[in-house]
């Protein structure tokens, strides 16, 4: 959907983004250049730098890294990217995408049950309360039969 919206604008919109994630075949890594084309690696570079940056994913990676070796290759190659063109910013920040992202804080943590609760089926018992009285509130009642209420003086006329 993504895509087929940046293609439709041929890179007027000029959104190049690097989307990562993992599912139950593994992590995956993609980009979207500002025309629609996507992409698919082991790693990904986009922007001014990225020359200078795939040069050292393509000499220094290599399959089944080490978590800390991985950034410390990532951070070279955003230094080499940064560096080769001094507009293209002066920080590195790193985001490690983990298979298991879920109970980052658990305040109320869930402990086991101190006895086993089983409630037969039809063991709750219900009441039906029909109430038919009427309090009155103010006012009173308005005479007339059907068509002489509020409005009726100033009804449409319709051709018959």
């Amino acid at each position: 959907m993504l895509k087929q919206h940046l293609y439709k604008y041929q890179g007027h919109v000029g959104a190049a983004l690097v989307i990562g994630g993992v599912n139950l075949t593994g992590p995956h890594l993609f980009t979207v250049a500002p025309h629609g084309l996507t992409d698919k690696l082991p790693y990904m570079t986009m922007g001014s730098g990225l020359l200078a940056a795939m040069a050292v994913f393509e000499t220094k990676s290599k399959p089944k890294m080490a978590r800390q070796e991985a950034i410390d290759l990532v951070v070279q190659a955003i230094y080499a990217g940064i560096f080769k063109d001094l507009g293209s910013g002066s920080n590195c920040d790193v985001c490690v995408i983990e298979a298991m992202l879920k109970n980052y804080a658990m305040p109320n943590k869930r402990v086991a049950k101190e006895l086993n609760y089983t409630v037969r089926q039809g063991a709750t018992a219900w009441i039906l309360i029909i109430s038919k009285s009427v309090t009155q509130i103010g006012g009173g009642v308005v005479e007339g039969g059907p068509g002489t209420g509020a409005g009726a003086a100033d009804g449409m006329e319709l051709d018959k």
